[in-house]
């Protein structure tokens, strides 16, 4: 017997809007223009996951800058990636839509995602969205990041739900992997990677550019 879902549980970045390249140039700027890392644009890409300061110590090594100095960085970042991405804020194509139809179906839904929360509250304040979301997950409230699970398990015990019965929206394999760790099923959001980068991960149930491909019922059944 099929077991229910109850929860959907949506990384933002990529997944809820299409945001990604902002990101990877802010990141390919300050890396390279700032700090002279001088990465290629995919070598960016491929680090973009986890928390802005494990992406640092991924790039530069442990001992190249204090916390305090990467917090700076941090927001400095998102600071500049708001910047750019502020005047074509919006969400993904059907996603209005299906989250009020999810709502409607008395599906409870949380946010899990490695975005501090000053760039979870730019989406959320800036498209009015907090009412969906009973839970949100930011990188402020784990100790590990994805590809662990800890994100996604946290998001389920908030929402009162069993980890399989909740599915994931995501856009990066970091992120499924983080998914299947915590035993739960993912629809992953082509905006940031191919289909090929997924191969070896079995939990996902979908491929899907919008939103508007989703049929809300044949997803929870």
């Amino acid at each position: 017997m099929a077991i229910p879902i109850k929860a959907f549980l949506f990384d933002l970045n990529g997944t809820m809007i299409d945001d990604m390249q902002y990101h990877c140039k802010a990141w390919f700027n300050i890396l390279n223009d700032d700090l002279g890392a001088k990465l290629s644009w995919e070598q960016v890409k491929e680090q973009m996951y986890g928390k802005n300061t494990e992406l640092l110590i991924r790039v530069f090594g442990k001992d190249r800058f204090t916390k305090e100095e990467m917090d700076i960085l941090s927001v400095e970042k998102e600071k500049r990636y708001q910047a750019e991405y502020r005047p074509i804020l919006k969400l993904i194509d059907g996603l209005a839509e299906f989250l009020e139809e999810a709502k409607e179906a008395g599906i409870v839904m949380g946010i899990g995602s490695a975005a501090i929360p000053f760039n979870i509250n730019f989406v959320l304040d800036g498209l009015t969205l907090h009412h969906y979301f009973r839970s949100i997950v930011s990188a402020d409230d784990v100790i590990e990041s994805k590809p662990d699970p800890e994100t996604y398990l946290k998001g389920a015990a908030e929402l009162g739900v069993l980890p399989e019965e909740c599915i994931v929206f995501e856009d990066a394999p970091k992120g499924v992997e983080a998914a299947k760790s915590a035993g739960m099923k993912a629809v992953v959001l082509t905006t940031m990677h191919e289909v090929h980068e997924f191969a070896a991960y079995p939990n996902i149930i979908g491929f899907i550019k919008d939103y508007k491909e989703l049929t809300l019922k044949k997803l929870i059944q």
